[in-house]
């Protein structure tokens, strides 16, 4: 037997002794308040408890913890009140950005499996491009398959002669779009983090509305303070368990990459200051 349904067990049958008891002395001296609950039958009492004890008990196939969470789950779940929130927020945030950057936002969420973005492989690489560059010549790297599309634009503007300037300009410009990505997608989801408590608080404004219109209805005053609440549940347990975290971890990654990048540029415009001439040099000086 379950350690809760043996206790529970154990409180019935000393629940059931008491009953006994009053009614025993009901029996000889006349119900007295004094045994509890004066308003309830014993017998009754008494079958309920009895019936409770032996439900317990053949918990073998059912524990009692399973029972309690899954009758938990079976109150804290409102269908009405979950389409109401999560209609409302996804609705209001669409609004509120373009569908381009919805669709970012949403492919974004791979970063968050993924290790935190390094540099390293890519400086390795570009010294790789370097001693290519020293030992055939600048055009040979023309041929090479780079899959960072930075580093490849990058070499790609020093093939054609850019000046250290121009490489330095263009990786800034590549790198800042790149942060203006990674702020737009985590906006998104920072957007659909402020919405959520206010679809909740809407969800509890059509529960009230819903009560009050049935006051003479008991079974619909029920269901509709069920969405009143739960509406205000989930609002803000969507906001701060799930759509505010993977804002902060968004823009954290962002951070991350943006410092990281920041250490293939000084590389690159090394490279582009040794391949250029001599005369560019001076003319653009």
């Amino acid at each position: 037997m379950p350690p809760l349904a043996g206790h529970a067990a154990k409180v019935t049958d000393a629940l059931t002794n008491r009953v006994r008891r009053c009614w025993s002395r009901a029996a000889t001296t006349g119900w007295n308040s004094s045994c509890g609950a004066p308003d309830i039958p014993p017998f009754s009492m008494v079958r309920q408890l009895r019936l409770a004890t032996a439900d317990m008990r053949a918990g073998a196939n059912w524990p009692a913890p399973c029972i309690i969470r899954g009758m938990l789950i079976a109150q804290l779940f409102d269908p009405v009140a979950l389409a109401i929130v999560g209609g409302g927020t996804l609705l209001a945030t669409l609004l509120r950005a373009p569908a381009r950057d919805a669709a970012r936002a949403v492919s974004a969420l791979r970063v968050l499996i993924r290790r935190p973005f390094c540099a390293d492989a890519l400086l390795d690489q570009i010294a790789a491009q370097a001693r290519i560059a020293k030992r055939h010549g600048i055009v040979a790297l023309d041929k090479s398959v780079i899959a960072d599309p930075d580093v490849a634009a990058a070499i790609a503007a020093i093939v054609d002669g850019a000046t250290p300037r121009e490489t330095e300009a263009l990786l800034r410009y590549l790198r800042q779009a790149r942060i203006e990505r990674h702020v737009a997608a985590a906006d998104i989801w920072s957007a659909a983090a402020e919405a959520a408590p206010a679809m909740g608080m809407v969800g509890t404004l059509i529960g009230l509305a819903g009560m009050f219109a049935n006051m003479t209805d008991p079974k619909a005053i029920g269901g509709a303070m069920a969405i009143a609440l739960l509406a205000t549940l989930y609002g803000a347990l969507l906001a701060n368990l799930l759509l505010m975290p993977i804002c902060h971890r968004l823009r954290a990654a962002g951070r991350i990459e943006a410092f990281e990048r920041a250490r293939i540029e000084g590389p690159l415009v090394a490279l582009a200051l040794r391949e250029t001439p001599r005369h560019q040099l001076q003319s653009v000086a």
